[in-house]
Order: structure tokens, then C-alpha cells, then sequence
């Protein structure tokens, strides 16, 4: 199990960052959000979740070791991989997770890309007990002060961390909106990806 990886930020992509640790390059996937906290050429520590499969070996990074539990715990789930359970948190906070599941708020949890109504109820009672329920997340929530990050904070959050001005980055999401407004929800990577096309043609 690799828990951490901390060295010199090399590369930077919209999916994930590559970490240089003792002349080797580590290619983690994180959340937009993980990677808004990053500069290339910056020393940082990644909390990390090796994922291994017959074929392959994946490192998810996460900014803090907060996520990273969360991400595993989620993956207890049926029918929740390790792309949906970084989805989830390109989504919500683990906090904000936390109180979706406790809450069985079904309506957060379909904001996600890949959950349907159906895949909220599952993900609701299996985690229900497992998560926890933070008091003041919970008290936050039913006051009415919880914010959920939208897709336009999100694309922002990344183009800035991949080095782009707030200029720039605002730029790219008016010339992408029409894209976020088709029917379902937003797919953050995709726009982030249409963010970065924007941005090259310009």
C-alpha cells in the first residue's frame, strides 16, 4: 500500500499530476480540486490509494488523507469502482458526502456523473452506517449553508492549477457554457479538457 507520495511536482495534466519522488516520476489521478492546490516545480505530499488490477497499477492522489478514506470507503459501495469514487469527490467534499449519505440526499448524489437514482438509493443504505456523520457537516446542512462546488468552480479551481491565469480561466468557461448547459449533469473532466482546447485556439 503506497499512502503518501511527496516530492517535486514535474507535470501536470487535467486528470491528474505527476509527482517526481527519488528520480522516478509518479503519475497520481486526483480531482480537479486536488490539482487547483498544486504548482509545477513546487515540492507537495499527495495522500494516495494504490488501486491494482490483473492488467494495471493505479495511484489516486488526494490533497488530504480525509479524502483518501473517504474514497476507499466508498468503493465498499456496489457498483462503485475507483473512477466513480474520484468522481464523487470531484463532486462533494468528504464532508458534504457524508451528509448526503446520512441525509439520503438521492438529489446530491445524482449530481454526480454515473449515479443514477437508483445507484444513490444502493450507495445511501450501504454507506449509510460506514461514513459517518459529522455534527457540524450535518448541522451545516440543515441550516441551509452547505455548499456544493458548481461545475464553473470546479473547471476554474483546475485551469488555475495547471497555470492559466483567473483571466484566462474565466474566458474559457464563457466559451464552454453552452456546452456544461446540455441536458444532465456537468462532466467536469470533459469541460475541463473543452476549457483547454478553448484556451489553445485562442
Amino acid at each position: 500500500m503506497i499512502a503518501s507520495v511527496a516530492g517535486r511536482v514535474a507535470a501536470i495534466a487535467p486528470d491528474g499530476a505527476v509527482i517526481e519522488v527519488g528520480g522516478v516520476g509518479i503519475l497520481a489521478h486526483c480531482t480537479p480540486g486536488t490539482l487547483a492546490t498544486l504548482r509545477v516545480g513546487e515540492e507537495a505530499r499527495l495522500a494516495t490509494s494504490l488501486v491494482v488490477r490483473e492488467e494495471s497499477l493505479t495511484l489516486y492522489g488526494f490533497a488530504t488523507d480525509d479524502e483518501r478514506v473517504v474514497f476507499e470507503m466508498v468503493q465498499t459501495a456496489s457498483g462503485v469502482g475507483p473512477k466513480l469514487a474520484l468522481a464523487m469527490l470531484a463532486v462533494h467534499t468528504p464532508n458534504a458526502l457524508r451528509v448526503a449519505v446520512a441525509s439520503a440526499d438521492l438529489k446530491a448524489l445524482t449530481q454526480v456523473p454515473g449515479i443514477g437514482q437508483k445507484g444513490a438509493q444502493r450507495i445511501v443504505l450501504e454507506l449509510k452506517d460506514r461514513l459517518g456523520t459529522p455534527e457540524e457537516a450535518v448541522n451545516a446542512a440543515i441550516n441551509g449553508r452547505r455548499k456544493v462546488p458548481t461545475w464553473r468552480d470546479q473547471v476554474h479551481s483546475g485551469l488555475v492549477g495547471l497555470g492559466y491565469s483567473a483571466r484566462d480561466a474565466d474566458e474559457a468557461i464563457a466559451i464552454i457554457e453552452p456546452e456544461a448547459e446540455i441536458d444532465g449533469p456537468p462532466q467536469i473532466a470533459a469541460l475541463l479538457k473543452s476549457a483547454l482546447r478553448a484556451l489553445s485556439v485562442r
